[in-house]
């Protein structure tokens, strides 16, 4: 059954593009369009669609306040678009918060000059969406559209996957081995570093995990979470209002400190060298991923060896599973997330089947079991 997606935009043209765009999918009905949040809310309610895609800024009500009440009366995946600014950032950050999915940069340029990656990109969200997890947004019930275990939709023959975003994988959202949380870990054990990596779903739950630290946590952390280079600085900033630690977008030359967290900058990559100094590297255009989870965990493995715990969150993709491999290989421990509180079971579920997970953790145990280390 095709995807039923409801766009929202007060700009004719850019409601005109993403329709279009949406349209050539097979597997996608747009059921309607709407030109503010008050008509929004109308054509929920009269249309009731599996995704939303929303733009910010419209007249009578705008994008966060229409997510809110969405959120409260018609639970939906909601993908918003925002400006690539400092202040796009802060709008998207906000709507994730009050309960939008995901969110794309909206870029008017690239839809003229980059069509094909444009579409690919919308469709894979819109799919991705569609797919995820419905209890851990906040949503009653499965997807009307989707059965238990769905599989992606296949791409769209010749269009290049953009080097930001790979294809899902066709089993992203199916049940792995193992499914059920583990024993609580040890809390002798100490750490030189905390890793985290994570992508769709992040933003919220990095905010869970870190906002349950104390001021004293006793090791250092690096965060690594895909996101344009526009928004990383807006995000430390938000987290480093919210929590009891300090959180900052990483600088190259950079000490670790304890208590401290280190974002990684979009569209970039951050490493540790032998003395354990972050280096900010520019992004490598043959890795999808700008930031990287595995170039982090892989430095990482080779600066401190046993001494670190990294944890992977909710997100698309596998990104992480290999520098997590040589962190094993070098006697780290790994978490990752489980698949009932992940809005996108993909990068902690590629943790979960290579058996390199030494604990499988709700999000509100990774926070409450990290605090205990201090």
């Amino acid at each position: 059954m095709a995807v039923k997606v409801l766009v929202v935009d007060d700009s004719g043209f850019f409601r005109r593009r993403v329709t279009e765009i949406l349209a050539g999918d097979a597997q996608i009905d747009v059921v309607g369009t709407a030109t503010n949040g008050k008509e929004a809310i109308e054509k929920v309610q009269s249309l009731r669609p599996d995704v939303i895609t929303m733009d910010y800024e419209m007249p009578v009500m705008d994008g966060i306040t229409a997510v809110k009440e969405i959120m409260q009366r018609f639970p939906t995946p909601v993908l918003m678009f925002s400006s690539l600014t400092y202040e796009g950032a802060r709008v998207s950050l906000d709507a994730l918060e009050a309960g939008a999915a995901d969110y794309l940069p909206k870029n008017f340029e690239d839809i003229s000059r980059n069509p094909d990656k444009v579409r690919q990109l919308l469709c894979e969200r819109v799919h991705m969406l569609a797919r995820s997890n419905r209890h851990s947004l906040g949503l009653s019930g499965p997807s009307r559209n989707a059965p238990a275990a769905p599989s992606a939709p296949a791409p769209t023959a010749g269009l290049r996957r953009p080097l930001n975003e790979p294809a899902a994988p066709r089993k992203e959202t199916e049940p792995a081995a193992p499914r059920q949380a583990s024993s609580p870990p040890p809390r002798k054990r100490q750490y030189k570093l905390v890793a985290i990596g994570t992508s769709t779903g992040g933003p919220v739950a990095l905010q869970k995990v870190l906002t349950q630290l104390p001021a004293n946590f006793p090791a250092p952390l690096l965060l690594v979470q895909h996101m344009p280079a526009a928004f990383t600085k807006a995000f430390a900033e938000r987290l480093d209002k919210l929590c009891k630690i300090r959180v900052k977008e990483a600088e190259d030359g950079d000490t670790l400190r304890a208590g401290t967290a280190l974002l990684a900058p979009g569209g970039k990559q951050m490493m540790l060298d032998g003395r354990g100094t972050v280096r900010i590297l520019p992004g490598d255009e043959r890795l999808n991923y700008k930031p990287c989870v595995d170039v982090t965990f892989g430095s990482a493995a080779k600066a401190f060896q046993d001494k670190v715990l990294a944890i992977v969150l909710t997100g698309m993709g596998a990104d992480g599973r290999e520098g997590a491999r040589m962190l094993k290989q070098a006697g780290s421990q790994v978490w990752a997330q489980d698949e009932a509180s992940c809005v996108i079971y993909g990068m902690p579920m590629a943790i979960a089947k290579a058996n390199l997970a030494d604990g499988i953790y709700s999000l509100d145990d990774i926070g409450r079991y990290l605090a205990e280390l201090g």
